[in-house]
């Protein structure tokens, strides 16, 4: 992946040295932690989280379900103001997010200019181990999400380490591409927000009634998701002809490393579809191949598909 040329965003919150300490890797988008991570305690937190705002918590939170029990926390998280840098960030992990946000505020702007609308980006916060948002309090074993209330895209950057190391996601240089991508997603949430998509699938999650049907309009999110950061990747090929052989291999490898099946064969050793919210590796492969294929909006609606 060729990114020296992006143009960097300045819509960069950087609170990475206001975060605690001694948390030992990263983990989220849709990845279960292994001892210390998330637990039933920060599960419980989730969903008053969800509870408080109305939404379902797996749709703000990307990578908080598919956990084993015990662990979680052991006192309640008391934040403290801490003093953000804005702007884009100096060092070489702040200055490829910025790059990966830039390029995406471009590429979208120019896909929502086709519509005659107007792209808003979202803005990016930065932190380490934990955070307090508009969605409440954060942990980096949550993984990257979108918080609709505030805009705003949630990264523990020490996270990309654990799909290359952890869940052999990705190799090598290819690697840059999976993070990208795994950006992108974010970014896609946000583009649900501002279509009006979003929204429409809480208040259908909140009419479910049950957690089977919510977790099942969940996957459509999600699997939407994987299919826009589909289409800003055609998109910014078209304009910047930045990838390497390799790089779509490279994230369609990330996509199998996190989904739902093989998470939870991973965790618990056996598959549970009805507890998916992300969709299965096969699933998240495809729809991102579709949006990279067909480089078009129209054809990522999850939610008119027959068949996933």
């Amino acid at each position: 992946m060729r990114w020296d040329d992006f143009r960097r965003s300045d819509n960069i919150e950087d609170d990475r040295e206001g975060g605690g300490g001694g948390f030992g890797g990263g983990g989220g988008f849709g990845l279960p932690m292994g001892g210390g991570g998330l637990g039933i305690g920060a599960i419980v937190v989730l969903s008053l989280v969800g509870w408080a705002f109305g939404i379902d918590p797996s749709i703000l939170i990307g990578g908080a379900e598919m956990v084993r029990g015990g662990g979680g926390y052991s006192q309640p998280y008391q934040p403290v103001p801490r003093a953000q840098r804005s702007g884009t960030p100096s060092d070489p992990t702040g200055q490829f997010v910025a790059a990966v946000l830039g390029n995406t505020e471009d590429t979208w702007s120019d896909i929502f200019r086709g519509m005659n609308r107007q792209y808003t980006p979202p803005k990016l916060r930065l932190f380490r181990d934990q955070e307090q948002g508009g969605c409440g309090f954060a942990q980096a074993a949550m993984g990257p999400f979108y918080c609709p209330t505030d805009r705003r895209i949630y990264l523990d950057t020490s996270f990309f380490r654990e799909i290359e190391t952890r869940f052999h996601g990705c190799t090598g240089n290819a690697c840059k591409f999976s993070q990208a991508y795994v950006i992108a997603h974010e970014v896609g949430h946000h583009v649900q927000n501002l279509l009006g998509t979003l929204p429409k699938a809480q208040a259908a999650q909140r009419a479910a009634g049950n957690k089977v049907e919510a977790n099942r309009i969940q996957v459509r999110v999600e699997l939407q998701a994987d299919c826009y950061a589909g289409v800003w990747a055609n998109h910014s090929e078209q304009r910047k002809q930045f990838l390497d052989p390799g790089d779509i291999d490279a994230a369609l490898q990330t996509a199998s490393a996190i989904g739902d099946d093989t998470l939870q064969k991973r965790a618990q050793g056996r598959i549970v579809p009805d507890a998916f919210t992300h969709g299965s590796a096969e699933q998240r492969k495809r729809w991102f191949t579709v949006g990279f294929t067909q480089g078009k909006l129209a054809a990522c609606d999850t939610f008119a598909a027959a068949q996933l």
